[in-house]
């Protein structure tokens, strides 16, 4: 996609039509409202992504190579590997809990503000 057919300028600024204005979404994603919350947002996505996907390495990288701990029973033939796969699912819906929490009070209000004030009060 080149500069001209992308939405924002070569300098990152809404791309203006040829009338002289801006479409309603180009403006949007200029203010500074937006930016906050594309932020706020990849302040939770970014780590909360890296996390898991380190936690779901040393899970695999321990089945491979730490065969021994991995076997390990704890209970009945409950073992260390049949744990770690069990909490992979655990912190999947811990994550999806506290990414709801942080929507509610960080991203929600801000982009209510923002869609309102786009559909001008029309829902």
């Amino acid at each position: 996609m080149s500069t001209l057919d992308s939405p924002r300028g070569g300098d990152g600024s809404a791309r203006i039509d040829p009338d002289g204005s801006a479409t309603p979404w180009e403006a949007t994603q200029a203010t500074p409202e937006f930016q906050q919350l594309r932020r706020a947002l990849r302040r939770f996505a970014f780590p909360a992504t890296a996390a898991f996907l380190a936690w779901y390495l040393l899970y695999v990288l321990m089945a491979g190579y730490a065969r021994g701990f991995m076997d390990t029973k704890l209970l009945g033939n409950i073992n260390v590997a049949y744990v770690f796969g069990l909490l992979q699912f655990i912190s999947t819906f811990v994550i999806a809990y506290l990414y709801s929490k942080y929507a509610d009070k960080n991203l929600d209000p801000t982009a209510d503000r923002i869609r309102e004030r786009l559909e001008g009060g029309r829902r």
